[in-house]
């Protein structure tokens, strides 16, 4: 079967839906006409699916031979930014926009049901489409989980459309592919007082600066060097006038990093030096530390697979392998539950100007893209279910 022309033969389809998810794009957990419109065309496929996780849904199709059963996610969600782009399908939600490619994502996971329909006498168990709300802000994937949305799964298979990548290229890698990433602030308690008789207040501001800077020794003195980590404080908040002695102070910044372990001992680590360093200053500190997802690990089996499935879709030459980056992906919690493999999909074209980052307001995609995206989903889906084997 030459499932690259049957995607191909759904352009017009994706075409059309992505550039209606592009047009009106909702936040996280807001998705309810983005999930209407995936509801419409799962219908119009004759697919059955339940809405789960509030904006969710997950749609099953089921195989002619019995065998496993493999899920394809999309994520649903857009980002709170203005789009500034000239064409015809630009957001009609003001300070909303489509700038991490979910709304190609998720036309590209129905352009493979539709594939993945046509031979479903072919298929040697089942597919479960998981279209997921709120991954920007970390939320979703956890609630599908929790709904029992991947229950009876033997694996999962993601990808991520980007800009710095041509199209009809795609890069994978075994392992550690995207970062755990963890909010924290820190609350520095002194005491208020006159700034021109500073020896009789506890200067929160003061105390602040320094745990800032120790905290780069976490970074540089605390773990081992062969393993990446990044402590970045983006926020400090201090003061009331300029001739007031601070008395409280409030840091907030994110860690990132690709080791289980590094991710378990960061915030003690982080805690004892804030809290010493404050110590000193005279000053008290409380850290509050939130992970938010672990590292994104692909399984090396999936991994392996998901090279030959690239290879047979876009040719050996177009397939690159995909060094970490500290960007963090909640396709993680899914990788916890069940072995999987995510890949990062070319979507940029430098003669039409599309090579904007995600998350930038000019973020936009080349759309012969959808077409190799729909074929790596559904030609992944066919040889994972040719290969399991139920242990």
């Amino acid at each position: 079967m030459n499932i690259l022309k049957l995607a191909a033969d759904q352009r017009q389809m994706m075409v059309r839906l992505r550039r209606q998810f592009h047009m009106y794009p909702e936040t996280g957990w807001n998705e309810h006409e983005t999930s209407a419109a995936v509801q419409a065309a799962l219908e119009r496929l004759d697919i059955p699916f339940t809405t789960v996780a509030q904006t969710g849904v997950i749609a099953v199709i089921e195989g002619g031979q019995p065998g496993g059963t493999v899920a394809l996610r999309a994520d649903m969600d857009a980002l709170p930014l203005q789009e500034k782009n000239g064409h015809d399908y630009v957001s009609r939600n003001p300070g909303v926009c489509h700038a991490c490619g979910h709304d190609a994502h998720m036309a590209m996971l129905l352009g493979a049901a539709a594939v993945l329909v046509d031979i479903r006498d072919q298929i040697k168990g089942r597919v479960k489409l998981v279209f997921q709300p709120a991954e920007e802000i970390f939320g979703g994937a956890g609630a599908i989980i929790d709904a029992g949305g991947i229950n009876g799964t033997d694996g999962i298979f993601g990808l991520h459309i980007i800009g710095n990548l041509p199209a009809g290229q795609a890069a994978v890698s075994p392992g550690p592919v995207m970062a755990a990433a963890n909010h924290f602030t820190v609350d520095v308690t002194g005491r208020s007082g006159h700034g021109g008789r500073p020896h009789e207040g506890v200067d929160a501001l003061l105390a602040g600066s320094p745990i800032i800077m120790n905290l780069q020794s976490v970074a540089s003195r605390e773990i081992n060097p062969l393993d990446t980590v990044v402590v970045s404080v983006g926020r400090l908040s201090a003061g009331t006038a300029y001739n007031i002695i601070a008395g409280s102070a409030l840091l907030e910044g994110t860690t990132r990093c690709f080791s289980e372990h590094v991710n378990e001992v960061l915030p003690g680590r982080m805690e004892r030096v804030i809290k010493n360093t404050a110590q000193a200053y005279g000053a008290g500190a409380d850290l509050d530390y939130t992970p938010s997802v672990p590292p994104t690990v692909n399984d090396l089996s999936c991994t392996r697979l998901a090279e030959k499935t690239i290879d047979q879709v876009c040719g050996s030459g177009n397939r690159g392998r995909q060094q970490p980056v500290t960007g963090a992906e909640d396709f993680a919690l899914y990788l916890r539950q069940v072995p999987g493999v995510f890949v990062f999909l070319g979507g940029g074209n430098k003669e039409k100007g599309l090579v904007f980052p995600q998350h930038h307001e000019s973020f936009d995609i080349a759309e012969e893209a959808l077409s190799v995206g729909a074929a790596l989903h559904a030609r992944y889906a066919v040889d994972f279910l040719n290969t399991f084997e139920k242990k």
